[in-house]
């Protein structure tokens, strides 16, 4: 079992992600990962979700395939992974060298109650990214791990998964717009593509 106190802080991991993110841009996951994000600095190349709890990593590899010149960081949490687990063999299968999957893994699920997930009964993400043949794959602990994963951040030899082991914290929230179309729309225009 590991101790909750010498886990990483959510919101230092994610600002230190972010901040890093040269040209990327950053898919988030359902609820905290989206606050997180927020958080660290509202940015049109952003795109927050605010539904459909485990297609992050799935958009994810939908934006990467289609833009392969552009490095995509999708952020979501152990709870919504966990939900579309086969997400990580399809990125096994098609190697998008742009797509790096960041798993802000706290062992609950936060947006529900804080119910206990299966990453607190053991469930190794890392090693289903392993055998879904990733091309890097990171267990992060501490904060030398999260330098060797910023390291090769934004993704241009991926794939490239990481499971960050956060405090079961639940900061405040930080709120982006909550206007699903406004959301799309302002994505698509930084994209180059003209809003439906």
């Amino acid at each position: 079992m590991v101790d909750d106190n010498t886990l990483l802080e959510r919101r230092n991991v994610v600002k230190k992600i972010v901040d890093h993110r040269g040209n990327a841009k950053i898919i988030t996951g359902l609820g905290s990962p989206t606050y997180d994000v927020f958080d660290a600095g509202d940015s049109h190349s952003n795109f927050y979700l605010w539904g459909g709890m485990g297609g992050t990593a799935m958009i994810g590899l939908g934006l990467a395939m289609s833009i392969p010149d552009t490095p995509i960081i999708v952020i979501t949490g152990d709870g919504e992974q966990l939900m579309g687990l086969g997400s990580l063999a399809s990125i096994g299968v098609q190697k998008p060298n742009n797509l790096a999957i960041v798993v802000l893994d706290n062992g609950h699920f936060g947006e529900t109650g804080m119910q206990k997930s299966h990453t607190s009964y053991g469930i190794n993400l890392c090693k289903i990214a392993e055998a879904s043949k990733f091309e890097f794959f990171f267990d992060v602990v501490s904060n030398n791990d999260l330098e060797n994963l910023i390291e090769i951040l934004p993704p241009v030899k991926g794939p490239i998964f990481a499971n960050i082991r956060i405090k079961s914290q639940n900061p405040p929230r930080k709120l982006p717009i909550l206007d699903g179309v406004e959301l799309k729309n302002r994505f698509r225009k930084n994209l180059g593509v003209e809003p439906l």
